[in-house]
């Protein structure tokens, strides 16, 4: 019987509220500019014609409460707090939603979407993805208008209204189903508000959803 030539990676497994067993991490796909003022902010107009996606592997998934290094390759690394869905069984379902941290270095991304490239340099970066522990959908209303802000160093960076997503939550699984079989183990970043900014080393990030709890991140020194 032919073995690994290493040992396969472990999915992540990220904590649910009131269970024991975990929900494995298995494809994180990304909303794009999916607030209007954070779209502004970023120099760039909304595609309202539908919605668009990047990527984040797997293995970026990190648990909140942790300190991660400030990554390599970049002098202006980004905090991005975001709604996150989590799929259930059926192509459409919502087993739960959790706060996250959308992690970005944006000089790359920018450099790279100046010259029409892809933005994984930008995004697709180690522990970039943190993830608070999931609410189950049955034990949350369902996200219409709900806070959701950040705070670096206790000053508030981050303040916005679910309600300003400019694709809903329906809309995005609508959407993205028509081109992926999606299932348990996938989750979506539904998009980040206005206000987004740099770290620096020492700092904490603290971000919410109401109803949710909420995501924190130390910035430790380049590893």
């Amino acid at each position: 019987m032919p073995q690994y030539k290493f040992d396969p990676l472990v999915p992540y497994g990220l904590p649910v509220n009131g269970e024991d067993d975990l929900y494995p991490v298995n494809r994180i796909f990304c909303v794009g500019r999916n607030y209007a003022k954070h779209a502004a902010e970023m120099g760039v107009e909304v595609d309202r014609e539908k919605p668009f996606y990047f990527t984040k592997s797997p293995s970026t998934a990190t648990a909140s409460g942790t300190t991660v290094a400030y990554p390599k390759g970049t002098e202006n690394y980004h905090f991005e707090v975001e709604l996150v869905v989590a799929i259930g069984p059926g192509d459409r379902s919502v087993f739960g939603y959790c706060t996250g941290l959308d992690m970005t270095r944006r000089d790359l991304q920018l450099a790279e979407r100046a010259k029409q490239r892809p933005w994984s340099l930008g995004k697709d970066v180690e522990q970039s993805c943190v993830l608070a522990p999931l609410t189950k959908a049955v034990d949350m209303a369902a996200p219409i208008d709900q806070r959701i802000w950040l705070t670096q160093n206790g000053e508030t960076r981050q303040d916005a209204s679910l309600a300003e997503l400019i694709w809903t939550v329906p809309e995005i699984l609508n959407h993205l189903s028509g081109f992926y079989n999606l299932g348990p183990g996938d989750l979506i970043m539904t998009g980040t508000p206005a206000g987004v900014g740099p770290v620096e080393v020492g700092d904490v990030l603290e971000g919410g959803v109401d109803g949710l709890d909420p995501v924190h991140l130390t910035i430790g020194p380049t590893g």
